[in-house]
Order: structure tokens, then C-alpha cells, then sequence
């Protein structure tokens, strides 16, 4: 059980305990986690409410919303948000995603390696940029290769934890090309790690999903290689 600790005021200090998980890269389930609601407003509506709010925080810091450099901030944090570094979270843009009967009759692996990523850490608010690379062996059916990439972009265009995307993209290509044999690994530098706290410009991370036949030692080896090569 998380407790607060007490301050001199007679409140709670309910930062601590918050700050330890985001620092640890705490995860706390496979699926995104959203509020029922959380598709009640429009785009338009939740860039509207987001403005006034961003405006504030900007206000709080002592900034000069008068000056033109920065009279348009919030509009277009509001936007960002929105439309682009966190329109993974809402399904409609989800990428259409067809598959085709494999009639090359190719049995195996299909490695899409060095995918370009970008994502959000979800503790800190702060970029995620690295490389994904994806493999699975067909079952009968095949996949655009540029589909691959889209997935990829769509499940890192939330708020994340690693580990969590690396399973997304991997559930999502599972449950598409109806096969088990599918493998996701990610590298990536977070800059919460490099741009506050510990301030490790020079560490990444690497996380990984295996799954059917990428479980065995042998699939599993080929893969790496792909990548390394």
C-alpha cells in the first residue's frame, strides 16, 4: 500500500511516491490507460480546452504571452497534443491494415528492421526516439511492408512506457496476420533519463517480445542477426 508522508504544514507530500514510480519506468498495464470518456470531445473540442490550460501553465512560469514568439504557443501545443504526438490514443486513427493470401508461398521470416520511432514518455512528458524492428513468419497471410511502419507510428504516438509499446505492436501484428510468430524489439534513448534527472546522455534501452516461433533459440538467433546486420 502507497502512503503519503506528512510535511510541516500538517498535508502530505503525495509527490514522493509518484516521482519513485516514474523514475523507476513503472508500467502499469498492456493497454493504454484511458477513462471511459475518453473519446467524449472532438479533436477540435479538446484542443480548445487545452489552450486556456497550457496558456496557464505558461502564465505560471512568468512567461510573456504578449511577445510574438510566444503569443501562439498554446494553439499549437494544443494541436501537437491532439493531432500528432498523441493520436495513437484515439482508435479512428488506427491504420488500415489489409492482408493478402501469401501466394509467394515464402515460409520465412520477414524482418522489418531500423523502423524510425518516436514516442512520448508518459511519466515526464518528454520524447522517446529510437529504432523498432519487427519479424513474423507468415500463416497465410502477408502485410504491407509500409503497414509494418504504421503500426510502429501509431502505438508510439501516445503517451508510453517502453515495454508496453513493445507488446502493443506485437498483440497488434498477432491479431492481424492471424499467426503467433512474431517478434518486436526496440532501442531507444528516453529523455527523461538524458535531459533531467540522472542526465545520461549516453545510455538506451532495449526491450524485446517474442512469441510462437521466435521463442525458440534457433528463430530467435536468425533474427538478432538480421538486425545486427
Amino acid at each position: 500500500m502507497t502512503t503519503s508522508n506528512p510535511i510541516p504544514n500538517g498535508g502530505f507530500d503525495r509527490s514522493s511516491s509518484n516521482d519513485i514510480i516514474g523514475d523507476d519506468h513503472v508500467g502499469t498495464s498492456v493497454d493504454t490507460p484511458l477513462r471511459p470518456d475518453a473519446f467524449a470531445l472532438s479533436d477540435a473540442e479538446k484542443m480548445a480546452r487545452i489552450e486556456p490550460l497550457f496558456r496557464e501553465i505558461m502564465e505560471v512560469m512568468g512567461l510573456d504571452l504578449t511577445d510574438d514568439s510566444l503569443s501562439g504557443t498554446p494553439r499549437r501545443v494544443a494541436k501537437m497534443y491532439v493531432q500528432e504526438i498523441f493520436r495513437g490514443l484515439n482508435p479512428e486513427n488506427h491504420p488500415v491494415c489489409r492482408t493478402f493470401n501469401n501466394t509467394y508461398q515464402y515460409g520465412e521470416m520477414l524482418v522489418e528492421k531500423d523502423i524510425n520511432l518516436n514516442s512520448t514518455c508518459e511519466h515526464h512528458f518528454l520524447p522517446i526516439t529510437g529504432r523498432a524492428h519487427v519479424a513474423y513468419r507468415s500463416s497465410g497471410r502477408v502485410i504491407g511492408l509500409s503497414k509494418i511502419n504504421r503500426l510502429v507510428d501509431h502505438y508510439a504516438k501516445r503517451p508510453q512506457v517502453q515495454e508496453r509499446l513493445t507488446r502493443q505492436i506485437a498483440e497488434a501484428l498477432k491479431s492481424i496476420l492471424d499467426t503467433e510468430d512474431v517478434a518486436v524489439v526496440i532501442e531507444a534513448k528516453h529523455l527523461c533519463v538524458s535531459s533531467r534527472g540522472i542526465e545520461d546522455e549516453q545510455s538506451s534501452t532495449v526491450t524485446a517480445d517474442y512469441h510462437g516461433a521466435f521463442k525458440q533459440d534457433a528463430a530467435r538467433r536468425e533474427f538478432l542477426d538480421h538486425i545486427r546486420g
